[in-house]
């Protein structure tokens, strides 16, 4: 193997950091900062990142902004300094800026072509309503995003891109103090911390179930139920882990795809998770079916979701389960890249540098009494949101019908 060297650094810069009004600001200005720096344009930048085999990247996902390298050993030292000089340098140009933006909103109009997206995104915005940093795609919607200007990235980059509560993580051939001294050397300018953003208030979902019905002429109903979830800090978060696997998250065994795929044949693809991130997220299952098999399709997820709070789990649910959360859990940090996002997490989410050893048992001392408890306490099928993309005409949603009489 060659010897490689990777570093993430998570900036306190990710789309919940968008001011009300401008979603979509913190992806562009992570878009933005790549477009080379005060001294090189981006073809130039990109020239030199190229020659030498190298990968930079900067993005914003929901909770960080992340900037990446990987380099071989022997270019460890210029890849670090081109990533530090858009960093600390960077362009910021207009005209780039415009055109990354002028990209961001032919992706939203792409994206909108799709109704499972449009599902989503009216899911989000309905569960966590305008107020709630959660509440917006970090890719904002088409009449943000689009007047964004390039003083708004400038401002943004000056206020969130700081070294004080950035979270660095490195993986390869290097050694701590080596590459501590060069970070702080190179970042020096990065000086100071971004002010703690207070926590939104939980999204909560008012008893029965919420229709929003959007009409399109599309041969699949694409259809998003669910209520707020929890934050990765939640104790309960292992065996809530446990309960979506066997419910919908565990792929082709999950309950909902045997339930509603295999036996009765009204979905190929269902499923639903928790996305728990620094602050609550929500709890969405997702499903495709046709338009006329909406209101059956429907009734059978809320019935499993109800059955997960009436019964506990089998035996040999809770055993293959297990078996495969703890067994696919090194796959988390197979590569390079992977062990820097994973300890990202880690530091981020306050899970302690022993996380990984203590994983298996967090799983594995999980019961069937804890499932069928978090199941009841976070599971809310008679308070939910139920986002419906389809012919509505012959979707022919009946809400009454779908609850339990």
């Amino acid at each position: 193997l060659l010897p490689m060297v990777t570093v993430a650094i998570a900036f306190d810069a990710g789309s919940r950091r968008d001011p009300k009004g401008k979603e979509g600001l913190a992806e562009l200005t992570a878009d933005s900062l790549t477009q080379g720096t005060k001294d090189l344009t981006a073809t130039e930048f990109n020239q030199k990142v190229d020659f030498m085999g190298s990968e930079i990247s900067v993005g914003a996902g929901r909770d960080t902004a992340d900037a990446n390298f990987t380099s071989l050993k022997k270019y460890e030292d210029q890849t670090l300094g081109l990533l530090a000089q858009v960093l600390t340098n960077p362009g910021l140009r207009p005209a780039d800026i415009e055109r990354k933006r002028a990209e961001m909103v032919a992706g939203i109009n792409a994206e909108e072509e799709s109704p499972r997206y449009v599902a989503e995104v009216t899911f989000g915005k309905t569960l966590f309503g305008p107020d709630n940093p959660y509440g917006h795609p970090s890719e904002g919607f088409k009449e943000t995003t689009g007047k964004l200007t390039p003083e708004d990235v400038t401002k943004f980059y000056h206020d969130f891109y700081k070294m004080g509560g950035a979270v660095i993580a490195v993986a390869g051939d290097v050694t701590a103090d080596e590459i501590k001294a060069k970070l702080e050397q190179q970042f020096a300018s990065l000086q100071g911390a971004v002010p703690a953003q207070p926590a939104p208030p939980e999204p909560s979902v008012a008893p029965g179930l919420h229709p929003v019905l959007i009409d399109q002429n599309v041969a699949q109903a694409n259809v998003v139920l669910g209520f707020g979830g929890v934050e990765r800090s939640n104790p309960d978060y292992y065996k809530l882990q446990v309960m979506n696997h066997i419910l919908g998250g565990g792929g082709l065994t999950s309950r909902l795809m045997k339930e509603v795929r295999s036996k009765k044949g009204l979905a190929y693809g269902v499923g639903c998770g928790f996305d728990a991130g620094k602050f609550p997220g929500s709890f969405r299952a997702i499903l495709q079916t046709k338009n006329k098999s909406a209101n059956e399709a429907i009734t059978a997820v809320l019935q499993q979701i109800r059955l997960m709070q009436e019964q506990p789990v089998t035996d040999d649910e809770l055993s293959q389960t297990k078996k495969y959360l703890v067994g696919s859990f090194p796959l988390k940090y197979d590569t390079l890249g992977k062990i820097d996002s994973f300890m990202l997490q880690v530091e981020l989410y306050g899970l302690g540098l022993d996380y990984p050893e203590r994983y298996p048992k967090l799983v594995d001392d999980v019961t069937k009494d804890d499932v069928l408890a978090g199941a009841k306490k976070y599971l809310h099928p008679d308070a939910a949101i139920l986002v419906i993309v389809a012919n509505q005409q012959e979707a022919a949603i009946k809400v009454d019908s779908l609850l339990p009489h």
